[in-house]
């Protein structure tokens, strides 16, 4: 899937921002790792066969970014790993939050509520036919 030449670097810059935050993501608690190498997987199918090919080879993202192109699911260990991790950021927030002097509640308010609602969407998400199912 190509895009006009003109616009190829910034969806390579797209891509390869993406990732840098998708990687991120997996280190620092509240930043999401799937949405931004899903979002890489898109761009870079755009911007770069190159990295897209990788991608889509990558032992721990390529079965994710397959499954979602194919039908938009989501594999129930990573519905579940991502739901811990919210959790445990949420956990961590309201840690910080009680050390605080209560005047600012949003800044717990804010992330937890937007991490419900990521979590809401994510369990909403079908899940992939197991494998070897033929599909009939």
């Amino acid at each position: 899937m190509r895009s006009a030449p003109r616009f190829r670097w910034a969806w390579w810059l797209l891509a390869y921002a993406s990732l840098g935050l998708g990687l991120l993501g997996m280190f620092l608690p509240g930043l999401p790792t799937v949405p931004f190498i899903l979002l890489s997987a898109f761009a870079a199918a755009r911007g770069s066969e190159r990295l897209h090919r990788r991608l889509l080879a990558d032992p721990r993202f390529g079965p994710m970014i397959r499954d979602w192109q194919a039908g938009r699911t989501v594999a129930r260990r990573a519905k579940w790993m991502a739901t811990w991790t919210m959790l445990a950021s949420a956990l961590v927030l309201l840690l910080v939050a009680a050390n605080g002097d209560g005047r600012r509640w949003w800044a717990f308010a804010l992330p937890v509520g937007c991490m419900a609602v990521v979590a809401t969407w994510l369990w909403l998400r079908p899940e992939p036919p197991p494998a070897g199912h033929d599909g009939g």
